[in-house]
């Protein structure tokens, strides 16, 4: 069977193993990784993404060891809109979270459409930190946890390269002589 899923993978975590382990229980692999250009379109909150480069060298090394562990082969695959390769005939199944199960079956409407048969899709329960929160990675990024879901109130986020604990330290002081930080709106 051949399997596709896809994502930012940025950092790779426990939920991310989860999708994977899942894809290669079915069969071989196909991972579509967002580019640069795609990947922060594809956030609900906006923060920093490492470039694809980097994306790519930690994904592929986290899927050559499951791909080993369950002897099946794997191809990472740049994609650069929300469907990517999916909706390409060879496979079989789709591996989602139940976030984007909805893009799943978006790529089905697209498949029936070219008169290809719809994959199988294989929703892929949350993975949950310590403090029965879901893992993501925009949690790690923020400094709440680690990829395994373990708490790290010690730890700091991840900046934007360039972005310096002096640089905040100066916004913050800014921000004081100006009155006090900024109002902040609430878009929702």
């Amino acid at each position: 069977m051949k399997v596709a899923l896809g994502g930012t993978f940025d950092p790779v975590h426990d939920g991310h193993r989860a999708l994977f382990r899942r894809a290669f229980e079915l069969g071989d692999a196909t991972v579509g990784l967002t580019s640069d250009g795609l990947a922060p379109k594809t956030r609900r909150e906006d923060r920093y993404v490492r470039p694809y480069d980097q994306r790519h060298r930690d994904l592929d090394a986290e899927l050559a060891a499951l791909a080993d562990e369950y002897d099946r082969d794997y191809e990472i695959r740049r994609i650069d809109d929300p469907t990517g390769f999916a909706p390409e005939p060879q496979f079989d199944a789709i591996v989602v979270s139940p976030e984007t199960e909805t893009g799943g079956k978006r790529i089905n409407e697209i498949r029936r459409d070219d008169g290809v048969e719809p994959l199988d899709i294989e929703v892929v329960d949350h993975v949950y930190a310590e403090d029965d929160e879901i893992i993501s990675s925009t949690r790690i990024v923020r400094g709440e946890i680690d990829e395994h879901g373990e708490l790290t109130p010690d730890r700091g986020g991840r900046d934007a390269p360039g972005e310096t604990d002096a640089e905040t330290a100066s916004d913050a002081a800014d921000a004081s002589a100006d009155g006090g930080p900024e109002a902040e709106v609430d878009d929702a």
